[in-house]
């Protein structure tokens, strides 16, 4: 008997919950069930994120979580739960199956069977944000090297316990040259030792582009934390419904289940919202728990109840479907079901003992780190990028100003008119002769600032690192 953690959520997460519930203990799920209560109620409490500290003992002991959607309040402190649950338990990989079920369900896209495989940790979910002056905000991509070797990994490894050809890599490097160039980077490294995958890469724009028009070019696609959230909702919609998709989320010690999709307030409490997603959730559970013939008995049931058109009100179609049926009317045809195979869909044969083991990360070798400078963002209401760096020529010391930039766009030397400029500049101060900055080069310039009255606001330092530039070059420079 294993025991799972289980939280019914808010909106509609109470209704397909107790629908999922039922039809895996209907069909003999070996599940001791430990309900706890997140979300909606739990912010008010005082948790800022959602989880009081009962679910979280609750969690970290059962090491399995089967979760319905929540709500999270908009803006005043409160942070995205999903998020929490994601970085505070190391659930590194994000695995969205998303695969068409025509004609039984309404899709342009007959052939596709795509899984995403997201990065859940790192990237601008990292959450880390600023406001630095009155017009501008700053969020921070973090992008590291365990995250990106484990993920694309994990993608890999996807591909060759499922039998699936290929793994695509979705990153916007020509833009994001050093975070997303990483995540590039790891995956040609990784690709080289699954030779009989094979292994392409994507510009994020285009990818999309051809995901959304021509999915069935894909079969496992890899990806960073925000691609890979706006990825999977689009490729779960063109399979036929967000509403069918489930999803896991994967770590080294702890798992959570749940749907894709959120909350859905406004038709809360009104028995019509469809349970496929956070089944086929648990359907992922189940074989993450070695309960793989209860998944197959579940699944297909569910293919057999979709195939003979027993649709709720999402997927209805006229001339496809044939019954229109509530949350819980759904629920009972699958259970009346248990034990069918469907005669037109594929049925499902789940492996006993699939299971992903990867690596413990390896750190190689430090790298020759050398200080070659420091941009230093300034809070300044002027509009004369040449008047600035008058004033702040006066810091110059081994480390002089090379550069000004306004939101990336280069604008002093030889900057251009045209350049709309916010209140929010980054100069950078780079050594002029090669050799490293002093290691008082920084403190001495911020002294100096406060002396000229220079509103600084952030700095950044500048590495090499093994003679490679570690920094990004302003726009137009």
């Amino acid at each position: 008997m294993q025991k799972v953690t289980v939280a019914k959520g808010d909106g509609i997460g109470p209704e397909i919950m107790n629908c999922t519930l039922d039809i895996l203990n209907a069909a003999g799920a070996k599940i001791d069930w430990e309900e706890v209560e997140i979300g909606e109620k739990a912010y008010p409490a005082g948790n800022s994120s959602g989880i009081p500290e009962l679910a979280w003992e609750s969690i970290r002991k059962n090491k399995v979580f089967l979760k319905a959607p929540i709500t999270t309040p908009q803006g005043g402190g409160y942070k995205s739960l999903n998020v929490t649950l994601r970085k505070a338990l190391g659930l590194f990989a994000n695995i969205r199956p998303c695969k068409s079920f025509y004609p039984y369900v309404n899709t342009k896209h007959p052939k596709m069977d795509v899984v995403i495989i997201r990065e859940n940790e790192e990237d601008l979910y990292a959450g880390i944000e600023h406001q630095q002056t009155q017009e501008v905000i700053q969020c921070l991509k973090l992008i590291s090297r365990p995250g990106c070797e484990k993920i694309i990994r994990y993608a890999f490894e996807y591909a060759k316990l499922y039998n699936r050809k290929k793994v695509s890599c979705f990153v916007k490097d020509n833009i994001m040259k050093h975070t997303d160039g990483l995540f590039h980077q790891v995956f040609l490294e990784i690709a080289e030792e699954y030779p009989d995958i094979e292994a392409d890469s994507w510009i994020i724009d285009i990818g999309a582009a051809r995901l959304a028009d021509s999915p069935e070019m894909f079969e496992v696609v890899v990806t960073s934390n925000l691609y890979g959230d706006v990825l999977s909702d689009i490729a779960a919609q063109i399979s036929g419904s967000v509403g069918l998709a489930g999803s896991a989320n994967v770590g080294e010690s702890c798992a959570m289940f749940e749907a894709i999709h959120g909350s859905a307030p406004p038709i809360a409490g009104k028995n019509v919202a469809n349970p496929s997603g956070l089944l086929r959730a648990s359907i992922m559970m189940l074989n993450h728990i070695g309960q793989q013939e209860i998944a197959q008995k579940i699944k297909n049931a569910w293919s057999c109840a979709i195939e003979e058109g027993i649709h709720t009100e999402d997927i209805f179609k006229e001339g496809i479907s044939t019954k229109l049926v509530s949350t819980t009317e759904f629920g009972e045809a699958i259970i009346s079901r248990l034990g069918l195979s469907p005669k037109k869909l594929p049925s499902v044969q789940y492996q006993v003992g699939l299971k992903i083991d990867l690596p413990k990360y390896k750190r190689v070798p430090s790298p020759a780190k050398v200080l070659k400078g420091v941009d230093v963002f300034v809070d300044w209401k002027g509009s004369d990028p040449d008047s600035l760096a008058e004033k702040l020529q006066k810091l110059n010391s081994d480390i002089a100003l090379s550069m000004i930039t306004n939101r990336g766009v280069k604008v002093w030397p030889n900057g251009f008119d045209e350049t709309f400029c916010t209140d929010h500049w980054r100069c950078r101060y780079e050594v002029s002769n090669g050799k490293p900055a002093e290691n008082a080069s920084i403190p001495n310039l911020l002294q100096q600032a406060l002396k000229e009255n220079v509103d600084v606001i952030k700095t950044e330092n500048l590495y090499e690192f093994d003679g490679t530039r570690g920094y990004s070059l302003g726009l137009g420079q």
